[in-house]
């Protein structure tokens, strides 16, 4: 049985398949129009060394006896542990 007009959701004939399809047809042209949007080689490698720089640092500070006395503080605290 094929169905001719709008269906019961409202989609029209060709249902939602259709209106997928145009969807993915603008997008696709605006990708286009959209041009060179994306990040040269050279700045994932700069994105790369702040990235490294940044978790060198944050490695740093994790591990300094402060803060993993203060983190074995809160760890003994929520497992009820007396030291």
């Amino acid at each position: 049985m094929r169905y001719v007009g709008k269906l019961r959701n409202g989609f029209g004939a060709d249902g939602l398949g259709g209106r997928c399809r145009g969807a993915l047809r603008l997008l696709r042209a605006r990708l286009r129009a959209a041009g060179d949007a994306g990040m040269t080689t050279s700045e994932y490698a700069m994105g790369t060394v702040a990235a490294c720089g940044f978790a060198a640092v944050l490695y740093k500070v994790v591990t300094s006896d402060a803060v993993q006395a203060a983190l074995e503080s809160i760890v003994a605290k929520a497992l009820g542990v007396q030291a």
